[in-house]
């Protein structure tokens, strides 16, 4: 039999961190039923927006948001946006579907890829984050987060016809900007040059221009640093400057190539 000692202590500690662990179940639960409304053909929008509704009100709830602004008028503007959304992430499949020579259709897209699965997550949680709502849109990127291995902070601002390819591995943090047609590849960090809590509400990572191509594990770092329109960076590059439009950034590591039967 357990000892009350260890119960009581057990509940102290508990106090501690204030947490309500339904609030990430309900988060994943929500962004589950807005994915379905918003994409699956036999999902019903006008019913389902309207449970989404409530859900919305009871995650608001439990993460004691701010009460003198009411969460229907918020959900009313956030609805609002939607078609906006929905118009972006189509631009963002058509870039997937035109960019990548294994892409057999936009369907397959949007139903297989999990780049666009991740930035479709990352567009729906950026506009709430904007709300100042944000515990709620960062546990609506770690579902994408856990599902795909790519973690892009809802801080995040991304422009149109963003093309993330395998995906696995990327991190985009919250400070982050990305502007138009820019393709990244599996490993690619957008990062900071050091993590400190000073540097809260501080611009700490990249800004990468229009139509620039980051290659695999590419590391970028710094608010600061800022990758000019048009440019290449290559697989593996450690970046923490900036680098002019058209440029083409490469490493070169020595590789060695010898016959095994030589000695």
């Amino acid at each position: 039999m357990i000892e009350d000692r260890v119960i009581q202590d057990i509940i102290s500690q508990k106090k501690l961190p204030h947490l309500k662990l339904r609030i990430k179940e309900r988060a994943e639960a929500f962004t589950n039923s807005l994915f379905y409304t918003l994409f699956d053909e036999d999902t019903p929008v006008k019913e389902n927006m309207e449970k989404l509704a409530f859900d919305f009100k009871e995650l608001a709830d439990l993460v004691c948001w701010e009460p003198e602004k009411p969460c229907a008028e918020i959900w009313e503007d956030y609805c609002g946006l939607l078609p906006g959304i929905l118009r972006k992430l189509h631009k963002d499949a058509v870039a997937i579907a035109n960019n990548d020579p294994a892409a057999n259709s936009v369907e397959e897209v949007y139903l297989s890829y999990p780049g666009f699965f991740v930035i479709a997550v990352y567009r729906l949680s950026h506009e709430l984050y904007k709300y100042k709502f944000p515990l709620v849109p960062r546990l609506m990127t770690e579902c994408a987060h856990k599902i795909t291995g790519t973690d892009i902070n809802p801080g995040a601002e991304i422009g149109e016809s963003f093309f993330i390819d395998h995906a696995t591995g990327v991190v985009i943090g919250e400070t982050a900007v990305i502007k138009n047609n820019v393709k990244i590849y599996q490993g690619v960090t957008l990062g900071a040059l050091y993590v400190e809590r000073e540097l809260r509400n501080k611009k700490r990572h990249p800004t990468i221009e229009d139509n620039v191509t980051i290659y695999a594990n590419a590391t970028i770092l710094g608010g600061e640093t800022v990758v000019g329109a048009n440019s290449i960076i290559g697989g593996n590059v450690w970046l923490t400057s900036s680098v002019p439009e058209n440029s083409f950034v490469t490493h070169s590591p020595q590789i060695k190539i010898k016959n095994r039967q030589e000695k």
